[in-house]
C-alpha cells in the first residue's frame, strides 16, 4: 500500500492511497481458503470444491468486501501513524472508476484534522460564586402560593351572584344544531370561573349567575379542537347553577403542612427554604459557568476546522430564525445565511467545545450508565404514558444518546474547572441573582 500526501493546508489534509492488485488478490484467496472447508456445491463433497470454481462463484463478491476492508484498514493505519483526528467523517472516493480485476485500487481521502489543543493553566482563573439565602419574605410568598393551591370553597350567601374566581356547581347539557353530543353533559360539575378549563368564553358567561338560575351559554369550539366533528361549530350549553361558592385560602398552619407531606409547619418551611436555595444554587451555577467559559475563551487560541465552524454557524442562524418566526413549524423556507455575528458565536462554541472535550479526555471524564439512565428518564417524563417507547427509542438511536450525553459530560468538565480555579463566594440578594441571569440572556 502506498500513501502520498496531496494537500497540507492549515487543518486540511488530502492523500492519495494506492492498494496493489496483488494485495487484494491475496486477501481474496485467503478468504476463499478459510471458507473452503464449509462450502458445498453440486457435484462435489463438502470442502472439496476446487479453488478456481470457488473463485469464479464467489470471487467478485469477496473482492468488494476486500476492497472495502483494505480502504478502511489503510485509513485506520494512517490515523494511527499520523495521530490525526478528523473533525468530521473523511471524504473518501475511488478515483479509477473504470477499475477491473487485476488493477490497483486508487483512492483519494480528504479531511480536516482536529487542531492541537494547548494546555490551560486554570490556577490563574478567578471566579465568583453568588450565594443567595432563602429570605423570610421568599418563604412566606411560597407558603402563600401553597395555601392558594390548597384553597377550599365556601357557599356564598343565598342569592349572591357568582364572581370571577368563584366555584359554581352546575348541571349542563350541550347541543350542536339542536342535537346533544357525546361528552357534552354533566351533573354537579364544580367549575372555577376564570380557570380557563372550559371552552373559551364559557366561564365568563356564568359570572353574575345565582344558585337556582338556568342560563344558556353559547360558545364556538376552536378550529383546532380535538374532536373534528365539533371543531369550529357553535354550541349551546343549557346550564343549571346549583351552588355558588367563594374561594377561601387555606390557613398557613400545621394542617396545611401535612397536606404537602410535612410533619408540621416548621418542617414545611425548612423544605421550602431548601428548595429555594437549590434553585438559587442552580441559577448561580449558570452565572459562574458563563464566567468560566468566558475565561477559557480568553485563555486559548488555536486554528479551528472551517467545516465545523460553518456547520455550527448555519445551525445557530437556523435556530434564531425559527425563534424570530415561531409561526413556522417546518423547514420549508428559504436558505438562511449566517451573519458575521453568527460566525463569531460559532467560532466561540467550536473552540470551547474542542477545548472542553480535550480537557475531559485527559482527565478521563466519563458519563456513567446511571447518569445516562437518569437523563433519559427525565426526558421521558415529558411524554406521559409513553415512557417505555421513549426509552426504547433512545436505546436504538445513537445520535439521541449523544445529545443527552454531551451536556452531562460538559458539566462534569466544568466542575473540574471550578475545582482548579480560584473561587470566591459572594452573598447577594435574590434580585441581584435575577439581574445576573437576565444579563446572560441578553448576551
Amino acid at each position: 500500500m502506498q500513501v502520498t500526501e496531496t494537500l497540507n493546508e492549515g487543518l486540511k489534509r488530502g492523500y492519495a492511497i494506492t492498494i496493489p492488485a496483488s494485495e487484494l488478490e491475496a486477501k481474496v484467496n485467503e478468504k476463499l481458503v478459510e471458507a473452503q472447508p464449509e462450502i458445498e456445491m453440486k457435484g462435489f463433497r463438502k470442502g472439496k470444491v476446487p479453488m478456481p470454481l470457488l473463485k469464479k462463484q464467489f470471487g467478485a463478491r469477496l473482492m468488494g468486501e476486500v476492497m472495502q476492508e483494505a480502504v478502511d484498514g489503510a485509513m485506520n493505519k494512517h490515523f494511527e501513524e499520523t495521530g490525526h483526528r478528523p473533525a468530521l467523517q473523511p471524504d473518501v472516493k475511488m478515483t479509477n472508476e473504470d477499475w477491473k480485476e487485476g488493477d490497483d485500487v486508487n483512492v483519494e481521502m480528504s479531511y480536516e484534522a482536529l487542531p492541537e489543543i494547548p494546555e490551560v493553566d486554570l490556577s490563574g482563573v478567578s471566579l465568583e460564586k453568588l450565594v443567595v439565602k432563602a429570605e423570610e419574605e421568599a418563604v412566606a410568598e411560597a407558603l402563600n402560593n401553597l395555601a392558594e393551591t390548597a384553597k377550599e370553597f365556601e357557599a356564598r350567601a343565598e342569592g349572591a351572584a357568582a364572581e370571577d374566581g368563584d366555584q359554581v356547581v352546575i348541571d349542563f347539557l350541550g347541543k350542536v344544531d339542536g342535537e346533544a353530543f357525546d361528552g357534552g353533559a354533566a351533573e354537579d360539575y364544580p367549575l372555577v370561573l376564570g380557570s380557563n378549563s372550559f371552552i373559551p368564553g364559557f366561564e365568563a358567561q356564568l359570572v353574575g349567575t345565582k344558585a337556582g338560575e338556568e342560563k344558556d351559554v353559547t360558545v364556538t369550539f376552536p378550529e383546532e379542537y380535538g374532536a373534528a366533528h365539533l371543531a369550529g361549530k357553535e354550541a349551546v350549553f343549557t346550564c343549571t347553577v346549583k351552588e355558588v361558592k367563594a374561594p377561601k385560602a387555606a390557613e398557613i398552619n400545621d394542617d396545611l403542612a401535612k397536606k404537602f407531606g410535612a410533619e408540621d409547619l416548621d418542617q414545611l418551611k425548612g423544605q421550602i427554604s431548601e428548595r429555594l436555595e437549590a434553585e438559587y444554587k442552580g441559577a448561580a451555577r449558570q452565572v459562574m459557568k458563563r464566567a468560566a467559559l468566558d475565561a477559557l475563551d480568553a485563555l486559548v487560541s488555536f486554528e479551528l476546522p472551517p467545516t465545523l465552524v460553518e456547520a455550527e454557524a448555519k445551525q445557530i442562524a437556523h435556530q434564531l430564525w425559527h425563534e424570530e418566526n415561531p409561526e413556522v413549524h417546518d423547514h420549508n423556507h428559504g436558505a438562511i445565511e449566517p451573519t458575521e455575528e453568527h460566525n463569531k458565536l460559532a467560532e466561540r462554541r467550536v473552540r470551547l467545545g474542542l477545548l472542553l472535550a480535550e480537557m475531559g479526555q485527559k482527565a478521563e471524564v466519563e458519563v456513567t450508565d446511571a447518569e445516562m439512565t437518569q437523563a433519559i428518564m427525565s426526558q421521558a417524563r415529558q411524554y406521559p404514558g409513553q415512557e417505555r417507547q421513549f426509552f426504547e427509542f433512545i436505546q436504538q438511536n445513537a445520535q439521541m444518546q449523544q445529545q443527552l450525553r454531551a451536556p452531562i459530560f460538559e458539566d462534569k468538565v466544568i466542575d473540574l474547572v471550578f475545582a482548579k480555579a480560584n473561587v470566591t463566594e459572594k452573598e447577594v440578594s435574590k434580585e441581584d441573582l435575577q439581574k445576573a441571569i437576565e444579563a446572560l440572556e441578553d448576551e
